[in-house]
């Protein structure tokens, strides 16, 4: 015999049911607050969209509220993930936050769920898309400096701690490991940002041949308009003939109207992006550096105590393994995939480059010595 509801006439939920609406319920009223919570530190269009979905939450919330009934029960917990997000969305930058939303929204339950309703796992698909533009966005706006900053670390914890192993693999005492160790932080912390001045500096000088004289933007009253020599600089950028000519024949009449407009400017193209990629080479290369000599520091922070070389490289590999962990969650994070599979990822790649370096100085050190 089945029991309902009387009071819908639909039978009565069953107890897995009732624990997983619960759920959804304290997930959904959880993540209202942490949309709300964003929105407090964003401003225009990006605050006024993380409000509107903070409402959507709401109404989701308030579903499984009504879903419930008298079965709503004692508030829950939200689960993990959420409290997580939560945390982040309080004490971190936006930034890493909405990166965690995106793969919580990506990874909505109510897709395989057939007791969320289709406007539910509507909605739920388009916070996916709006998250991800927002966090988008927010990586976009994350400088080159703090780029250089995060793969600067890991540069410099992988390479250093698989020149400390394998310079320890040879048999070498502990103060040449330490001298192996603050070498090889010097030179690579030097290089990290010498290529990575270059690389932006490039980038700049690339971006400053591409823009155009400013002098020829003087001299267009001087043009022949029958000829329009005007028409085919548009062209040469990749417009049609056609396109070219109309853009071309609209500066010349606001130039002859007095009604100047940016629209028609067409020779101000690009200025202030080399101007903000060249500013930003010191930025990146001091960030390279710096960050690149804090992650090789960790590798030798041991030897500075004075261990022994086997003790040592134990203790080096445990915070080498640690700080790989951090990175690469941090990395996993940005690019909005799973942390902790980019964390693991990255631990192995570490470990795996200090294992061959190891034995490469073991068998160095058996054919040297």
């Amino acid at each position: 015999m089945t029991v309902t509801d009387d009071s819908a006439g639909q039978p009565a939920p069953s107890r897995e049911q009732i624990r997983r609406w619960r759920q959804y319920l304290a997930n959904e009223r959880a993540e209202a607050a942490t949309y709300r919570e964003l929105a407090k530190k964003r401003e225009g269009d990006e605050r006024e969209i993380l409000e509107k979905i903070a409402e959507a939450e709401s109404r989701h919330e308030k579903y499984w509220h009504d879903k419930l009934g008298p079965e709503v029960g004692m508030p829950l917990k939200p689960d993990l993930h959420t409290r997580f997000m939560s945390f982040m969305a309080r004490h971190f930058s936006p930034v890493f936050a909405l990166a965690l939303m995106q793969t919580a929204e990506q990874r909505s339950p109510y897709l395989k769920d057939a007791d969320a309703s289709d406007e539910i796992t509507a909605d739920e698909a388009m916070h996916a898309e709006v998250v991800r533009a927002l966090a988008t966005q927010g990586r976009e706006k994350l400088s080159g400096s703090f780029r250089a900053a995060v793969f600067g670390a890991n540069d410099g914890l992988v390479s250093n701690v698989a020149l400390v192993l394998g310079v320890m693999g040879s048999g070498v005492s502990s103060n040449y490991i330490l001298l192996t160790g603050i070498s090889g932080l010097l030179a690579g912390a030097l290089s990290m940002a010498a290529g990575e001045y270059i690389s932006v500096k490039s980038q700049a000088e690339l971006l400053d041949a591409s823009t155009p004289d400013p002098e020829a933007r003087d001299l267009l009253p001087k043009l022949d308009v029958n000829e329009n020599e005007l028409a085919l600089v548009y062209r040469a950028r990749g417009m049609s003939a056609e396109e070219a000519e109309t853009h071309a024949n609209n500066v010349f009449w606001a130039m002859m109207t007095g009604h100047q407009h940016h629209h028609y400017d067409g020779l101000k193209v690009g200025e202030e992006e080399a101007d903000g990629d060249a500013s930003g080479a010191w930025a990146a290369a001091s960030a390279s550096f710096v960050c690149f000599a804090a992650g090789a520091f960790i590798p030798i922070i041991p030897f500075i105590f004075g261990l022994d070389p086997r003790p040592g490289a134990i203790a080096a590999l445990v915070l080498v393994s640690m700080a790989l962990l951090i990175t690469g969650g941090i990395t996993g994070l940005l690019s909005g995939k799973k942390p902790a599979v980019r964390a693991f990822r990255q631990l192995a790649i570490g470990l795996g480059a200090a294992g061959v370096t190891y034995v490469l100085g073991v068998l160095f050190g058996t054919v040297i010595g």
